[in-house]
């Protein structure tokens, strides 16, 4: 009714300005009958109030519906009336809707195309990428240990353009299972071993016995190597060791990533899991995309998991990436 009165407030005027000129038009042309006049007001008045009750009941639904603002789009249109100018703003909507509806659905078709596109694309590259570090292996020298650094650094690359292609469709290649994080942990640092080897740091695990989570541990694979690739490459050359720890609390499941590198200016901190943020230390070393921990971040976050960084700026400071599993704890591999 409020956005009614409103709407009609400058025709409500308007007829009242016009009772007003044309009662006076008759009294300055000597018309003195007061009753008639009256009478003809009234009529007037009583004429112009029927028609607002008319207006506003035809238009009652289309009133009610812009003053709500909850029902959804297509509810809405349905709702609008049979009225001319209901009937005619909803015969517009229906038409946008449509249009969009296919745009929507063409963008999601040009989106999968592209997903499945950089899927085939990594897989492929993935092949002679094999191939050449078959034959690297082959033969260990100095030469070809450099080529396999390359090579590493070629498939961390398309893993990384992988994880980000499937983060799109992150709960159609979401499965829950119970994973053992000192196996796992162990797993990683093998797969990286080369990484530590050539960058003067040693792991040093320490991780309790029979510790497990209820996780996807495909995503928790990828998140572990990037937090210890990222403590590898900021402790380089250091002779340092990266710490990984992981323990119950009273309520959650604690993995920490601790390294011994120059740590991250406090000005970066509230900034590290933002996409392309490569911060001072990123700049400083060159090969940091800003990908890694905003994957991480937004895979922890759809997961349920939490996580915290600690960290002081200064040579041999470090910084302490701390996953926490809420309620995941399980006693035993047993239980």
């Amino acid at each position: 009714m409020k956005l009614f009165l409103r709407d009609q407030l400058a025709l409500v005027l308007f007829m009242l300005i016009q009772l007003v000129v044309v009662t006076t038009v008759f009294w300055l042309d000597g018309y003195r009958n007061l009753t008639i006049a009256s009478y003809a007001l009234l009529l007037g008045l009583c004429v112009f109030i029927a028609f607002l009750a008319y207006r506003y009941l035809s238009h009652r639904r289309f009133y009610t519906l812009l003053s709500s603002r909850q029902a959804g789009l297509e509810e809405s249109i349905q709702q609008l009336g049979a009225a001319p100018l209901p009937a005619s703003l909803a015969e517009l909507l229906q038409l946008q809707y449509r249009h969009y509806q296919k745009k929507i659905i063409e963008g999601e078709r040009k989106q999968q195309n592209h997903l499945t596109f950089m899927n085939q694309w990594v897989h492929q590259m993935k092949t002679p990428l094999s191939v050449l570090e078959l034959m690297l292996s082959e033969e260990a020298d100095a030469r070809n240990n450099s080529m396999r650094e390359e090579t590493d650094r070629i498939r961390k690359g398309l893993d990384m353009v992988l994880y980000v292609a499937r983060l799109e469709t992150f709960e159609q290649d979401f499965q829950v299972e119970k994973m053992q994080l000192r196996e796992l942990a162990n797993e990683v640092i093998l797969e990286n071993r080369r990484l530590f080897i050539r960058s003067f740091v040693y792991p040093d695990m320490q991780i309790e016995e029979n510790l497990v989570v209820e996780t996807d541990g495909k995503w928790l694979r990828f998140i572990m190597q990037q937090l210890i690739a990222n403590a590898v490459n900021y402790s380089a050359g250091s002779g340092a060791k990266i710490t990984i720890n992981g323990y119950r609390s009273e309520r959650s499941v604690i993995l920490e990533v601790i390294d011994c590198g120059v740590g991250i200016p406090a000005s970066d901190l509230s900034r590290i899991f933002n996409a392309f943020f490569t911060g001072e230390n990123g700049r400083a070393f060159k090969e940091s995309t800003g990908m890694g921990l905003y994957i991480v971040r937004t895979v922890l976050d759809k997961m349920n998991h939490e996580i915290e960084v600690e960290s002081k700026t200064g040579e041999g400071s470090g910084t302490t990436m701390r996953i926490i599993f809420p309620f995941a704890a399980v006693q035993s591999v047993e239980h």
